[in-house]
């Protein structure tokens, strides 16, 4: 249970943790920070056994300032210099950044230290994931669709930047916004993803990432000067995703897909949010990826049957998308849709265009895919070859057995 606590407390407060923290002591310490803050969720796994505090938030909070401070002085202590800061005036500044509206304002800091222009647009993902949303490094890979030992030598050399380049802990002046929130965006982006297709090995769903990319987009709108027409986009298509995430997986654990997911389970209430942010997205000129993708988002919430989607509109919003942006798992997901219409000619072509190695960790969709197209075209043989090959490149559970299920109907 302890653990279960834990783990959600750190989805929620270890971005939170480190922004504050790195407010307080300076982007210089940033390391440390994070090393106290993971120092407190290990002390929190050991102590919380017997009795979880009244206050979780509060003793993480309290613990992490400590643990801070006393890896500082440490550090200062070496020097030959004294770190007085755990009385008086300086510990009372602290507390106050605990506030809420001041966690959100640090949050919303570090969001922009992430995405500043000295770093290298792949290390300033990385490092948005791992200091704002507390990504594991494999996790960081599997987003990224890239090795682990590439993802630490990103996370070193962004430190190293921030450090060269003496970047400050504060919003990017008016004319650079628009081109940080580019990044900004997919750092957001990205976060949902991992939390609604997670590549943890036994569980599909992280509801306290997709969470977590949500809040941190709402944070962003709340303020005029961030507000865009492919920010309200994205914010749509995370609440149109969020809305189906119960429908996902049932009871018994078990994958569900699209086709037989329960309607009735889907979230009217973020639903609406969706809508009247793509209504509220039409008040601005620019157009992003996110506009297409809540298109096709929307089309399969409109279906009140999965028989009733309109499947030849999502191809057309697949087409406008891949031509607005070129991208693998786009024509992956065109080549899904042109299953469903029984295009078979052009599901074949798109399937052929595709790079697998483009895909990363997610390259077994593509073989399930071709296990798909087999299936209607009604070669068993070929299909459950194809499922074979996808069973070898799943690595979370549930989507194996997902996948099993499927090559034991065929076998019969």
């Amino acid at each position: 249970m302890e653990h279960k606590v834990v783990d959600h407390l750190f989805r929620h407060h270890y971005g939170k943790m480190v922004a504050i923290l790195t407010r307080f002591f300076g982007l210089s310490y940033i390391e440390t920070i994070e090393d106290a803050v993971q120092d407190t969720f290990i002390k929190a796994t050991s102590q919380w056994r017997t009795k979880i505090p009244d206050n979780p938030e509060a003793w993480l909070n309290r613990v992490a300032k400590n643990r801070t401070i006393d890896i500082l002085r440490s550090i200062q202590a070496e020097k030959n210099r004294n770190l007085s800061i755990t009385t008086g005036a300086s510990s009372l500044q602290i507390d106050e950044l605990f506030l809420d509206h001041e966690v959100a304002d640090s949050q919303l800091r570090m969001i922009f230290v992430a995405c500043h222009p000295s770093l290298h647009p792949s290390e300033q993902i990385a490092f948005a994931l791992k200091t704002i949303s507390g990504f594991s490094i494999k996790e960081i890979a599997a987003a990224l669709l890239t090795k682990e030992e590439t993802i630490v030598k990103r996370l070193t050399r962004a430190k190293k930047s921030i450090r060269k380049n003496n970047i400050q802990f504060k919003y990017p002046a008016p004319e650079a916004i628009p081109e940080r929130m580019v990044r900004v965006m997919e750092v957001i982006y990205l976060t949902f993803n991992e939390g609604f297709h997670s590549t943890n090995k036994e569980k599909l769903i992280k509801e306290d990432l997709c969470g977590e990319a949500i809040r941190l987009c709402q944070l962003l709108l709340k303020k005029e000067q961030f507000r865009s027409s492919s920010l309200y986009a994205l914010f749509a298509l995370l609440c149109f995703h969020m809305s189906r995430l119960e429908s996902k997986v049932s009871s018994d654990n078990q994958i569900v897909n699209l086709e037989h997911q329960d309607r009735a389970k889907w979230y009217f209430p973020l639903i609406k949010m969706g809508n009247s942010a793509m209504l509220k997205a039409m008040d601005y000129d620019d157009t992003s990826v996110y506009h297409y993708e809540a298109a096709i988002a929307s089309e399969h919430l409109n279906a009140k049957t999965f028989k009733d989607t309109n499947w030849k509109n999502i191809s057309y919003w697949y087409e406008q998308l891949y031509a607005f942006e070129p991208n693998s798992f786009t024509l992956l997901n065109h080549a899904t849709v042109c299953i469903q219409l029984s295009d078979f000619e052009k599901t074949l072509r798109l399937l052929n265009s595709i790079d697998v190695s483009d895909l990363g960790q997610r390259a077994y969709l593509y073989y399930g895919c071709y296990a798909e197209y087999y299936i209607k075209k009604g070669d068993k043989e070929l299909a459950i070859s194809f499922l074979d090959k996808a069973l070898l490149g799943t690595t979370n559970r549930l989507e194996k057995e997902f996948l099993m299920g499927k090559k034991e109907e065929l076998i019969g």
